[in-house]
């Protein structure tokens, strides 16, 4: 549906944030699990929420969705405030959880044509969308097949295309792709990123390192509530990491002494149970004067530096439940 027709502006105009929200906090109680943020997405950007479990990221997202409000703070989803205009923000909104909630009896196209209903769009309107989205979605072949049959990603493809069908102009996607395999992950990523080349804006979060590389232009780091990171992936990357990383796994009876033996070749070093990681600029290099000292790992590999290894360094190892 073009912008013409639904009254509302070109939304690949204008400089003003979609999202904007200053020292923004959630308490549960005497627990705060959003713990004053700052946040500015602008139009037509994918922007990513990182960090581990409890870290904040859906206390965040379920403000933005007006479906949680706010305990302090300034917030202003689509210029408007969400404590007033919760509805008129939501009629604007896709959202897309991390569980599929479609209508498993009804089938692909009818679960298009009643969410459609929801909005209050016109019976004509909503059959061209709901044509129009499945195609989208490659789903045009199975519009009368019931849900319940469906793949993964073919149910995931219907979610986000039901989160289309009033036209948002802010879409919300939590964890996208989760237990999905690496093809529908894919087909779902080309997806997203049409979205955003027609100029929808995407808030994302997730829990792959490679879908927020891949698809965020900016996105923040939550740990413990907070913000501790934010930029651009590469611009994350060469902060808090280099540009190559060399991973080295010693034989059993090499283990303890190898991190005095080779610590001081690289700016940083990370000692893990069955491998010892250094953080270089040149990997090969590194590796060529380990090998100088008479070291003989067992396996060696030089790669890139990646978000996962600034999103590990920022927010640690250890498991959180």
């Amino acid at each position: 549906m073009k912008a013409a027709e639904t009254g509302r502006p070109d939304r690949t105009r204008g400089d003003a944030p979609l999202v904007e929200a200053k020292a923004l906090v959630k308490r549960f109680g005497a627990k705060e699990a959003v713990r004053g943020i700052d946040l500015h997405v602008r139009r037509g950007e994918a922007f990513g929420f990182l960090g581990p479990n409890g870290a904040g990221k859906s206390s965040a997202m379920r403000m933005i969705a007006c479906v949680s409000p706010r305990s302090d703070g300034d917030l202003a989803v689509l210029g408007m405030d969400p404590d007033r205009n919760g509805p008129r923000i939501r009629a604007r909104l896709g959202v897309v959880p991390q569980q599929d909630t479609l209508d498993a009896e009804l089938t692909v196209r009818q679960n298009l044509q009643v969410y459609g209903r929801y909005f209050g769009l016109s019976r004509p309107v909503v059959r061209r969308r709901a044509g129009e989205l499945m195609e989208f979605a490659e789903l045009s072949d199975r519009a009368d097949d019931e849900v319940e049959p469906l793949s993964g990603g073919m149910k995931r493809r219907l979610t986000i295309a039901r989160s289309l069908v009033n036209d948002p102009d802010l879409l919300l996607l939590d964890e996208p792709t989760t237990g999905l395999d690496p093809q529908a992950r894919h087909l779902l990523w080309d997806r997203l990123f049409r979205l955003k080349s027609r100029g929808v804006t995407l808030l994302i979060t997730t829990h792959y390192m490679d879908e927020a590389e891949q698809l965020c232009d900016r996105l923040v780091v939550l740990d413990d509530g907070r913000i501790v990171a934010e930029g651009s992936p590469a611009e994350l990357i060469s902060r808090y990491a280099t540009r190559e990383v060399l991973e080295l796994r010693p034989a059993e009876q090499d283990r303890a002494g190898l991190p005095d033996l080779v610590g001081d070749l690289a700016e940083r070093t990370e000692v893990l149970p069955d491998r010892v990681l250094l953080y270089t600029a040149e990997g090969e290099a590194a590796l060529e004067r380990v090998h100088a000292r008479g070291v003989r790992p067992v396996s060696s590999l030089v790669r890139r530096s990646t978000l996962e290894d600034v999103f590990l360094r920022l927010t640690g190892r250890s498991l959180v439940e």
